[in-house]
């Protein structure tokens, strides 16, 4: 009897293998060998390599455009320039929804915040919003007083360092409080850890607990009980449950915000201070409480604090990396390094911080941290996109609700899209420009992704990241912590030990600080 199960077993299993292998259009993208039911999960169940990489080595194999299917869920991989430009302009309605997740029902307020949105009324009004209250180039300009009182204290701190003696300092942590204190101010008018505290174990504490809300030890990406839909039903290493708690902490953080600004402006009404009037309005809440006013069936409460924790996430964490990466960048190649410093020198002087209006005149060091975000982007595969309807890409028939994940990784990883794609060349970015290609036009450069669904954050974030890092170099020699190169792996949560020293011809300047 058990030898018979068996070997009913075995046929059933080539059965399904030859019939999933014979089956289908003949169009459709390669794909590596898959397993009855579970598809190709097993590619990814004890990964040698990061995920983007996984995907790279399986596109050498396959092609750059292949398929996978993760038990119920379809996905198409895409790994070359010419396939994202016709996937991002000519289907980019087709593939302007996002697939639906675990994570999603979970985290996103039921698909109300703006980069989980479905396509359609619902985020055209949020896209909106985000254009013009948020990212305008009238709202950066707004902002740039506070990012630059922001950075001076970033460098005032790391100055107080310096001056007991102690120069090295964690530049992960000090990146992440700038981040999160411009963030908040942006969002709140306030600063998220106090400077009197920043330094202190409390302060790091306090900090480490906030990150906590908005980025958890959990994967809250697509995963198992995605693919697998019997896996939620019977709650998966409490998966479900603990994506629930995360989102509750994540919405009391996010309350108590909009409880502050509402009590601050029921005190000033009852003061008989005037009503703030739209150009008066300091920060991001301010705005959702006024447009909530006028349009409460636009603006709900829950509607307000997907808003916030979609800033929170998206403005944080990922220029953070960025710095962390641009300081090891510089750090392990000196003779760039002498050279953002020079152009500083030039442009800004020893008489003054740099400040946001001499950006413009600084295009090497934008440059810099346009080959930081090509070598290390943010999101090495992009937040995956979920095709409307059937289309043809790269002359392959796509179904209906297949993924698109877009390796941008492997992309700025091509030797045949970019010379010598492993090393460190600022310059590259100078010739494209001399070329007239903004930004390396023709989808080789896609750290923020493109379309419809790209992040609209990108030039502020630039601008931060550029501000803070022309600042900190501006002000004090750095040197790695020993002789030896920098660690370049992907680990983004270890310190980063720096030696920070005042220069010599900025110490008026700082002690005035």
């Amino acid at each position: 009897m058990v030898n018979l199960i068996g070997y009913l077993a075995l046929f059933l299993s080539i059965f399904l293998v030859t019939k999933l292998v014979f089956r289908g259009n003949k169009n459709s993208p390669p794909a590596p060998f898959s397993l009855p039911l579970l598809g190709h999960i097993h590619l990814f169940v004890k990964p040698l390599h990061s995920l983007h990489q996984t995907l790279h080595k399986l596109s050498l194999k396959h092609g750059p455009i292949f398929s996978l299917k993760l038990g119920c869920r379809s996905f198409i991989v895409l790994s070359s320039p010419s396939a994202v430009n016709e996937c991002f302009t000519k289907h980019d309605i087709i593939f302007a929804n996002r697939p639906k997740s675990l994570a999603g029902d979970c985290l996103t307020y039921d698909y109300t915040s703006p980069t989980w949105a479905p396509y359609g009324e619902l985020w055209r009004s949020l896209r909106r919003l985000g254009t013009i209250e948020i990212f305008s180039q009238k709202s950066i300009q707004k902002f740039s007083a506070m990012r630059e009182q922001e950075v001076c204290s970033f460098v005032r701190q790391i100055f107080k360092v310096s001056n007991k003696g102690s120069q090295k300092v964690d530049s992960r942590y000090l990146f992440s409080l700038l981040m999160w204190n411009i963030i908040t101010r942006v969002v709140a008018g306030k600063q998220c850890i106090e400077e009197e505290t920043a330094m202190t174990d409390l302060g790091k504490q306090h900090l480490k607990e906030i990150k906590d809300k908005f980025f958890p030890s959990i994967s809250v990406s697509m995963g198992a009980c995605d693919f697998l839909p019997i896996l939620r039903w019977v709650g998966y290493k409490g998966l479900e449950k603990a994506m629930i708690a995360v989102h509750r902490k994540r919405d009391g953080f996010c309350q108590d915000l909009i409880e502050e600004i509402r009590q601050k402006k029921t005190n000033s009404l009852n003061n008989h201070t005037t009503k703030l009037e739209f150009g008066e309005r300091t920060n991001l809440i301010e705005t959702l409480l006024s447009l909530q006013q006028s349009e409460p069936e636009n603006y709900s409460e829950n509607m307000i604090k997907s808003i916030i924790s979609t800033i929170f996430i998206a403005g944080t964490e990922a220029s953070t990396n960025t710095m962390v990466w641009a300081t090891t960048l510089l750090l392990n190649h000196p003779e760039v390094l002498k050279k953002v410093r020079a152009e500083i020198e030039h442009h800004v002087g020893h008489e003054r911080l740099l400040r946001d209006s001499d950006l413009p005149k600084l295009p090497y060091l934008r440059c810099v941290i346009k080959e930081t975000l090509r070598l290390y982007p943010p999101a090495p595969l992009l937040l995956p996109r979920s095709s409307s309807e059937e289309c043809v890409v790269g002359g392959f028939q796509i179904p209906k609700d297949t993924v698109l994940v877009v390796n941008a990784w492997a992309i700025h990883s091509d030797p045949k899209v970019w010379e010598e794609p492993d090393r460190f060349k600022p310059e590259r970015f100078e010739a494209l420009l001399m070329d007239g290609e903004r930004d390396g036009e023709g989808f080789k450069f896609i750290p923020f992704g493109m379309g419809r669904r790209a992040c609209p954050g990108a030039p502020m974030a630039i601008r931060t990241v550029c501000l803070a890092m022309g600042t900190l170099i501006q002000c004090f020699d750095l040197e790695r912590d020993g002789q030896e190169m920098l660690d370049m792996t992907f680990n983004v949560n270890k310190p980063l030990q720096v030696s920070c020293t005042a220069r010599h011809a900025m110490a008026d300047v700082l002690s005035e600080l």
